[in-house]
């Protein structure tokens, strides 16, 4: 499985370019940066869903904004460098980006419903959720390490979510779903794993992405302000960096070495969150994301055990 924050059209560790793999100090760099693009990126999505640049988008077209000048970003980059493109696996690829599309959008919603780093908080179970879909979908065997990560990680969310008399908050549920659906992007990323040229899948996963976009967002469509248009780039441009600069840490060291740094996705989403909209976290929400931080970290040093096994 990737790590919890791999940002959506992003490679898995086997379809990684060669690169210089002992430069742990570069590897770090390369992920942090990610985390703080990708943290940026719902920061822009809550703006745009929230009155902050205009009247509020729906999600479905900030998730169009998000797949549109990724693909511009992409395609250029594709038509700059020319590499040599082989017959793509449509089939998987269709299934992956449209779980991919959806996580996005969901995930959108909720950073518009709810605190920030709440929000990343429960899309970090977006592992969790891979590891008991492979289950049925890839026939693999799950240990009770991994069903003790699991348990920790939903004990977490529980925290977070809060359900009460008051019922479970929207936004909670929007984030949740949007873990769900890159749980389950993560078992397709495994069957196009080492099967075709990472640029290849970056510009077949932000294509198809975009034309699912734009099929959903004919129905909730209104004029952006320039504000929006602005925003809306920005998305898809820092979603495109955060990309890069994801595979270009995978590419300089073990993931399993490189992937605690992801956890700093959460750090930057709250500092983003208190200083643009001045929302800061409670105590239990940090909690609750401590938690579920420990469950995803736990089985991501289970995976790390079971690849070093004979």
């Amino acid at each position: 499985m990737t790590g919890p924050v791999t940002p959506q059209g992003a490679l898995p560790p086997a379809a990684l370019p060669d690169g210089p793999r002992d430069t742990p100090g570069a590897a770090i760099g390369f992920m942090i940066a990610a985390t703080a693009l990708i943290a940026g990126t719902t920061l822009l999505a809550k703006a745009l869903g929230t009155e902050t640049l205009g009247p509020a988008l729906h999600p479905l077209q900030v998730s169009f904004g998000r797949f549109l000048f990724a693909w511009l970003v992409i395609a250029a980059t594709t038509a700059a460098l020319r590499p040599r493109l082989t017959r793509p696996d449509l089939k998987t690829h269709t299934a992956r980006t449209l779980c991919g599309w959806s996580g996005v959008t969901l995930m959108f919603a909720a950073a518009a419903a709810i605190p920030l780093a709440d929000a990343t908080a429960i899309s970090f179970l977006n592992p969790i959720f891979g590891m008991i879909l492979a289950i049925p979908l890839l026939g693999e065997r799950v240990g009770k390490w991994r069903w003790l990560a699991a348990a920790i990680a939903f004990g977490g969310a529980l925290i977070l979510i809060r359900p009460g008399r008051e019922g479970i908050h929207t936004g909670a549920l929007l984030a949740l779903g949007a873990a769900l659906a890159l749980g389950l992007e993560l078992i397709f990323i495994k069957r196009l794993s080492g099967r075709e040229r990472p640029l290849q899948i970056l510009l077949v996963n932000n294509t198809i992405g975009l034309c699912i976009a734009a099929f959903a967002v004919l129905w909730v469509w209104q004029p952006p302000t320039p504000q929006q248009w602005a925003g809306m780039a920005a998305i898809g441009t820092v979603m495109a960096a955060a990309q890069f600069c994801f595979v270009s840490a995978m590419a300089r060291a073990e993931a399993s070495f490189v992937t605690p740094f992801s956890y700093l996705t959460l750090v930057f989403a709250a500092l983003y969150d208190a200083a643009l909209f001045g929302v800061l976290p409670t105590p239990l929400s940090g909690i609750g994301a401590a938690t579920i931080i420990a469950g995803a970290a736990l089985l991501a040093w289970r995976e790390r055990v079971n690849r070093r096994r004979p």
